[in-house]
C-alpha cells in the first residue's frame, strides 16, 4: 500500500543487492540507474503506477517481469542502443575514433529514434481512437470510466447482467439510488448503485454521487467497501462495488434466523472492524474523512461476518483551516445530538454514531429507548447489563467473550456521552481492543448495573 514516488539520493544505498517494491501504488519515474546501484542483483518494481523509461541497461540486466504491471513504463531504447559499457582495454586511438563517430552519429540516431517513437505513438493513439466507435460511446455513455482490477468491465456487460436495470435485480434502495445485484460473464458477482434519472437531475444527489466516487477511489481498507468502477453519464450513472453476500447489518439483526447466527464473538468482531475502519478514516487519511452516516444500514457483512463500512455519499474531508460547518446529514437515530444546534461536523460525530451501532449490535435492535432512559436517569441502578443484551439467545457464558462484551458496552456508552469532547477517539477505542486482557469476571454478568459501566472514573478509555 506504499504510495508516492520512490525516494532516492545517489550514494544512500551503494551496496544494495536486492530491492522489492512490487505490488504497491508507487508513481513517478524510476529515480536510479544501473550505475547508482552497481551491486544490485535482484529487482522487483512490478504492479505499481510507475511512468517514464526503464533506465539504461535495466531492461538487459533484469527480466521484464521486474517491471510488469506498470502501464506508464517503457523500455529506454535510445540509451540501451547508444550507450555501451566500456570493454576491458581500449586504445586511445580507438577511443578518439569512437568519440568522433559519436559526435556524428549520435544526433542522427537520436533524431531517427524520436521520429520512430513519435510515429509509433501517433499510430497507436489513432488506432485506439478509431477502435472506440463514436456511435457506441454516445449511446452507452462514458465506458472509459468503468473498470476493475483485472480488466475493464464493459458497459454492455453491466446492462446485460441487469437486463437494463430490471426491478428483479434490485436488492435495496439507498439514500440517493437503488442497489442491484449482477453477475458478469466472468462469473463475478457485483453490486451496482444506480442513480435514478429524476435524482440525477437533482444537484444535491449528483453531488453525493460524485463525492462517493472521489472518496472511494482514494481510500483502501479491508473494512471499507471496495469500489470497482463507475459510470458518469446523463444516460446512466452508477457505481460498481464488490458484492457482500450477507447484506446489511440492519437486515441481519431484524431476521431472527440470521441474527441467531451472529453469536457474541462474531458481534464483537463486527464492532472491531467498524472501529478500525473509522480510525483509518479519522487518523490515517490526510485530510481526515468524516463519514457522517454511520448506521446499521450502511454496515455490510462479508462471508466471514466482518463489518464493512459503505455508503460514502455524505462523507467529507475535514480541512484544518475550514469552519467545517455543514447541513445536517445522516440517518435519524444515529446523528450526534450536538449537530442539531452547532452544525459543525468533526470526528466525534462519527464516534457517537459508532456508539449507537455498537449498542444496536449487542441489543439486537436500535437502542432508542435505552438512550432515552440513560439520558433522563443516567445513574439508574435498576438497568442491568443483562437487560440490554439480545434476548434471542443466552448471555455469553465464556469468560473471555463475556469480558469482551462488557468492554464493547463500556466503550459504546463512552462514545455516547453528551459532551463531544469527553468521548474517546476511534484511535483510543481501537487501542482498548488491542490492550484488553480478559480475566475473571468481578461479578456475574446478570448483577452488573449499566450505570457502573457509564462511570467516567471507571472508564478504561479515560484511565489511559
Amino acid at each position: 500500500m506504499l504510495t508516492g514516488s520512490i525516494p532516492f539520493t545517489q550514494g544512500d544505498l551503494p551496496y544494495l543487492r536486492s530491492l522489492d517494491l512490487g505490488h504497491n501504488n508507487l508513481s513517478g519515474p524510476i529515480p536510479f540507474t544501473r550505475g547508482d546501484l552497481p551491486y544490485l542483483t535482484s529487482l522487483d518494481l512490478s504492479h505499481n503506477n510507475l511512468t517514464g523509461p526503464i533506465p539504461c541497461n535495466f531492461s538487459r540486466s533484469f527480466s521484464i517481469d521486474s517491471f510488469a504491471g506498470n502501464k506508464g513504463l517503457y523500455i529506454d531504447e535510445i540509451n540501451s542502443v547508444c550507450f555501451f559499457s566500456p570493454t576491458a582495454s581500449i586504445s586511445s586511438a580507438s577511443s578518439k575514433k569512437r568519440t568522433h563517430y559519436s559526435e556524428i552519429f549520435l544526433p542522427i540516431t537520436l533524431f531517427l529514434s524520436f521520429l520512430i517513437l513519435g510515429s509509433l505513438f501517433l499510430y497507436r493513439w489513432h488506432k485506439i481512437k478509431n477502435s472506440q466507435p463514436k456511435a457506441k460511446e454516445s449511446k452507452n455513455g462514458d465506458i472509459f470510466s468503468v473498470w476493475n482490477y483485472d480488466g475493464r468491465i464493459a458497459f454492455e456487460d453491466v446492462i446485460e447482467a441487469t437486463e437494463n436495470f430490471d426491478f428483479r435485480y434490485c436488492i435495496g434502495t439507498g439514500g440517493y439510488g437503488s442497489v442491484y445485484k449482477a453477475q458478469l460473464p466472468s462469473g463475478r458477482l457485483i453490486a451496482l448503485k444506480k442513480l435514478h434519472k429524476m435524482e440525477a437531475e437533482e444537484p444535491s444527489f449528483d453531488k453525493c454521487f460524485n463525492n462517493e466516487v472521489k472518496l472511494l477511489t482514494e481510500i483502501r481498507h479491508k473494512n471499507i467497501v471496495k469500489l470497482y468502477g463507475f459510470c458518469l453519464h446523463h444516460r446512466a450513472m452508477f457505481l460498481i462495488y464488490e458484492y457482500k453476500e450477507k447484506g446489511s447489518l440492519f437486515c441481519v439483526l431484524r431476521n431472527d434466523d440470521e441474527a441467531v447466527e451472529l453469536d457474541w464473538k462474531k458481534r464483537v468482531n463486527i464492532i472491531k472492524g467498524m472501529a478500525h475502519a473509522l480510525s483509518y478514516l479519522h487518523h490515517d487519511c490526510s485530510p481526515p474523512i468524516i463519514h457522517r452516516d454511520i448506521s446499521s444500514n450502511n454496515i455490510l457483512l462479508n462471508p466471514d461476518w466482518e463489518g464493512i463500512v459503505s455508503d460514502f455519499g455524505t462523507a467529507r474531508f475535514l480541512y484544518p483551516d475550514s469552519s467545517n460547518q455543514t447541513l445536517l446529514a445522516g440517518t435519524h437515530g444515529y446523528i450526534a445530538p450536538e449537530l442539531a444546534y452547532t452544525m459543525v461536523v468533526n470526528e466525534s460525530c462519527d464516534v457517537y454514531s459508532f456508539g449507537v451501532v455498537a449498542l444496536e449490535i449487542v441489543m439486537g435492535k436500535h437502542p432508542g429507548e435505552l438512550l432515552s432512559s440513560l439520558l433522563s436517569s443516567p445513574s439508574n441502578p435498576h438497568i442491568m447489563l443483562k437487560d440490554v443484551l439480545d434476548s434471542r439467545f443466552l448471555p455469553p457464558s465464556n469468560q473471555v467473550v463475556a469480558q469482551s462484551v462488557i468492554l464493547v458496552v463500556t466503550l459504546a456508552l463512552a462514545c455516547l456521552r453528551s459532551n463531544p469532547k469527553s468521548r474517546p477517539t476511534m484511535q483510543q477505542v481501537c487501542r482498548e481492543f488491542l490492550v484488553h486482557k480478559p480475566g475473571p469476571l468481578p461479578q456475574p454478568l446478570q448483577e452488573i448495573p449499566l450505570c457502573h459501566l457509564m462511570n467516567q472514573d471507571n472508564c478504561v478509555v479515560e484511565k489511559n
